[in-house]
């Protein structure tokens, strides 16, 4: 498969992922879904690219002839600087921007946020993951302090 048809794959993924966290009923079934058919894919997916990148198996043009390193801008620049690197970067992204997405829709679910406070919120995840992060640990603060910080009632 080429990179580009794992992007294209990886990104589908995520937004069949995402409409059903922003759209969709909140079933446990469907957050399990999300979990481990969105989340968990993407993670193993992005595992899998690393590993073969890093051993040369996958992309042996990536790093740039041994120039790659994740602590200098000139290594990363080197890692990013083939589609397996942008790709695996990418997944990257997406995988951890819908685990954050999925843990603020089930905290806001938890809280009694509205769905009409939590799509925007997740939309702006989905958009600019830390971004829409930061909005909503502003947004909940006021109730987490009133439920002493639980994310669930009863717990």
């Amino acid at each position: 498969m080429s990179w580009n048809a794992l992007f294209g794959l990886a990104n589908i993924a995520a937004m069949i992922a995402w409409a059903a966290l922003i759209f969709a009923p909140r079933w446990s079934a469907l957050l399990s879904a999300v979990l481990y058919l969105g989340v968990g894919l993407l993670c193993l997916t992005y595992t899998l690219c690393l590993a073969g990148i890093v051993s040369g198996v996958l992309d042996p043009g990536a790093g740039g002839g041994g120039a790659a390193s994740f602590t200098t801008i000139e290594g990363v620049r080197a890692i990013f600087a083939t589609d397996g690197g942008v790709t695996t970067g990418w997944v990257h992204y997406l995988a951890l921007d819908l685990f954050a997405g999925l843990w603020i829709a089930r905290d806001a679910d938890a809280k009694g946020f509205s769905r009409f406070v939590q799509a925007p919120v997740l939309l702006l995840t989905f958009v600019a993951g830390p971004a829409g992060l930061l909005i909503w640990l502003i947004v909940r603060e006021k109730r987490a302090r009133k439920t002493g910080g639980k994310s669930e009632p009863g717990r």
